[in-house]
């Protein structure tokens, strides 16, 4: 395993057209970490993680993924290397079943402990329905799904973008709870959550963005409720 972080992001701009999204953003995910990305809608969360995942590259600065740059590489070539995102809305294949949604998650077949037998055990709800048609899931299960399909690639390093988005809040309890036996398979997760609780609760380290910048970041134990409510406020 290499030397230093998993993943180094040094002062990176993005833009969409001309709209600058984030501003010199700086970030350092070790192995095992589980980082929250947080903030107010708008303020860069899921950019940063197009950014990682290679959907969209920075301008300026540099992404780092097992002291490689991937700061160019295409989404495809981030995934073989073992960046799997799990993309806000959930975006199954509603013309595939459950199972066949997760199968396409292992094409790449990266060597690793995640199988579908591994996510029917994570997750049995979709092993009973591993037959029907994704988007008759309910949405928490769906969820469930996209993850596993994730999990299917054996990833070093997993990106949840809004995990809770729309889901009822047992549902996102659920969800969580599972969160530490992925992470026992020694992945690192990088989580875009707007509920500042839920990620407290989750994550070792916290970055809060506001307006594209990094307002606040650092071990979730040292940040307390005023600063982290100061952050993402910008008060």
């Amino acid at each position: 395993m290499p030397d230093g972080p998993l993943l180094k992001i040094s002062a990176i701009d993005a833009f969409y057209g001309d709209f600058q999204a984030l501003f010199d953003l700086s970030l350092r995910v070790d192995a095992g970490q589980v980082t929250a990305i947080i903030g107010a809608n708008g303020a860069g969360k899921s950019t940063l993680l197009k950014c990682i995942a290679g959907l969209m590259h920075p301008a300026r600065g540099e992404i780092a993924f097992e002291n490689a740059s991937i700061t160019t590489t295409p989404a495809f070539e981030a995934l073989k290397r073992g960046i799997a995102l799990v993309p806000e809305g959930r975006r199954l294949f509603p013309s595939l079943t459950v199972e066949e949604n997760l199968l396409i998650g292992g094409q790449f077949r990266r060597p690793g402990p995640w199988n579908l037998a591994r996510v029917y055990e994570l997750f049995p709800v979709l092993a009973e329905r591993r037959n029907l048609p994704a988007p008759t899931l309910s949405g928490g299960q769906q969820q469930l799904a996209a993850i596993g399909r994730a999990l299917m690639g054996n990833p070093r390093l997993l990106l949840c973008d809004e995990i809770s988005l729309g889901l009822a809040p047992i549902v996102v309890r659920d969800i969580y709870a599972r969160l530490p036996q992925i992470t026992a398979e020694g992945l690192s997760l990088v989580v875009v959550e707007q509920d500042i609780v839920q990620a407290l609760r989750a994550a070792s380290h916290v970055c809060c963005l506001q307006e594209g910048r990094v307002a606040l970041q650092g071990p979730a134990r040292d940040l307390t409720r005023e600063k982290i409510s100061a952050a993402y406020f910008g008060v």
